[in-house]
């Protein structure tokens, strides 16, 4: 299988660049480099990846559509898993144009491609940000989108795109609203990441909300398998699904049972305008459509990042 993962540089896209390698398949990797967070994080991860000889990297910008669309011409692609956007909710409130340029029209372009080339099956990332603020949960696919900032709202419009593209032209689309995902190889911008940086610099840990926060932590390990089974199955309508371990948990508590050991300066503060109090999403869909599916316990999964965190030396970039 020729695999296309946009957005391979990143946390998520790297990870499942990472996976498919192992198992043999042909991995073709687009990215742009963007400088939303540290570039020689991202190069380093592209390094890791070039060391497989069936891996073959680009640096492409899916805004542009004459050079994707040349891209296209020269590359045999079964199955596009697209995690190419622009992340941070937080940031989206500064610069909300660009989350409609990547979002929206770098998805359309990637979308008109496909068609052209016939292919019919993308793997596409959406958000539990499409969400919102909710008072119900745990949080089904079939609840109404009410989406709090620009990054929520795109990734809203992605679905319907997706939604709209499977019923004319018949791609097999299958959307994945990721909920906190955490793990090696995270977000410098990431809670977990803030924390980890914290220690090893002895700089202060902001805290927003005073930690009253649940978050549906999701680790990264068991977010790759989910969507790698589900790969195999095949749909005949645009279907979405929540990638989450359904199991909300407090941030106070999380930053509580590390500093158990660990000195870090921690100063709470008040809420970002941003943040959504709680996330919790519920993952009988797709516990209905994939078996075999077990979630990793959130305390060994986030030590096992902390040490490799601590011993990669990732608060240097």
């Amino acid at each position: 299988m020729n695999i296309l993962i946009t957005g391979v540089a990143g946390f998520i896209g790297y990870n499942f660049a990472s996976f498919f390698l192992k198992k043999g398949n042909k991995v073709y990797g687009i990215d742009n480099f963007d400088k939303y967070y540290s570039v020689g994080l991202k190069k380093k991860r592209i390094r890791i990846l070039r060391q497989k000889k069936n891996f073959f990297f680009d640096k492409i910008d899916i805004v542009n559509k004459n050079r994707l669309s040349n891209y296209f011409k020269i590359k045999k692609i079964d199955t596009i898993i697209h995690l190419a956007a622009q992340a941070g909710v937080r940031y989206s409130f500064k610069n909300p144009e660009k989350y409609i340029d990547v979002n929206i029209f770098g998805f359309l372009n990637l979308i008109e491609e496909a068609k052209k080339n016939k292919i019919t099956k993308i793997i596409y990332a959406s958000s539990s940000s499409a969400y919102g603020e909710s008072n119900k949960f745990p949080l089904k696919e079939s609840e109404k989108l009410n989406p709090k900032n620009i990054y929520g709202v795109s990734k809203m419009i992605n679905e319907e795109i997706a939604e709209l593209y499977q019923r004319i032209y018949k791609i097999n689309f299958i959307g994945l609203r990721f909920f906190t995902i955490y793990g090696e190889w995270g977000r410098p911008d990431m809670f977990m990441s803030k924390l980890f940086k914290s220690y090893m610099t002895k700089d202060v840990f902001y805290l927003n909300n005073y930690g009253n926060h649940l978050r549906d932590f999701t680790y990264i390990g068991d977010a790759v398998q989910i969507v790698v089974k589900l790969m195999r199955k095949k749909f005949n309508e645009h279907e979405v699904f929540n990638i989450c371990s359904s199991k909300p948990i407090n941030i106070y508590n999380v930053v509580k049972n590390f500093r158990k050991n660990r000195k870090v300066k921690v100063k709470l503060i008040g809420i970002n305008k941003a943040d959504i109090l709680k996330t919790h999403g519920s993952n009988t869909k797709i516990k209905k459509h994939v078996s075999n599916i077990v979630f990793s316990n959130f305390y060994k999964a986030f030590y096992k990042t902390f040490n490799w965190y601590k011993k990669n030396e990732i608060h240097k970039f």
